[in-house]
């Protein structure tokens, strides 16, 4: 695959990273997850993942830090660039990109996140809608950034029913068309 830059969006438990994952094999684009990046910060700063993101919501130098390294990356080029913020930053900065969402209803993507992660439904729910809630308030006043816009992706896919290669399948297809 030549001078390919593919980034996958989504909320929790919607399928990026397995989608990423089937991309990486695929393509033989190198996969960087910028969730780990996040998950390392808080861990530094000894705080929970809804800890750190209400933190964020104090500390917009956390959020610009993680958003100038994902541009850095995009820049590069030939990866895939798995995050909440990928697609729109590589739009924003007018990075050439295959811009990927994916979405999922809530009970599925709670349903998926306790099966990768363990957890009672009530209590996973409540932790993504928190999540969810946080960052959209930091999106908002950070960038001006209305995380349910999703006019400059190049395919949208709600998951809910499908499985993973299938998913794979459709953005393979419209990719290798463009």
């Amino acid at each position: 695959m030549k001078n390919k830059t593919i980034t996958i969006s989504g909320p929790p438990g919607s399928g990026t990273t397995t989608l990423a994952k089937i991309l990486e094999r695929e393509t033989g684009l190198k996969h960087v997850y910028t969730g780990d990046i996040f998950r390392r910060l808080a861990k530094e700063h000894g705080m929970s993942l809804d800890e750190f993101g209400k933190y964020c919501e104090k500390h917009s130098e956390i959020d610009k830090k993680l958003d100038e390294e994902q541009r850095k990356i995009l820049e590069k080029g030939n990866i895939i660039l798995e995050g909440r913020l990928a697609g729109w930053i590589a739009y924003k900065n007018k990075i050439p990109a295959f811009k990927v969402f994916l979405d999922a209803d809530l009970d599925t993507r709670i349903r998926r996140v306790i099966k990768r992660e363990g957890g009672d439904f009530e209590q996973r729910k409540k932790e993504i809608l928190e999540r969810e809630k946080s960052e959209e308030k930091r999106y908002r006043t950070y960038y001006g950034f209305d995380p349910k816009d999703k006019s400059f992706y190049d395919i949208v896919i709600d998951t809910s029913d499908k499985k993973p290669e299938e998913v794979a399948n459709m953005v393979l297809n419209r990719l290798f068309r463009t």
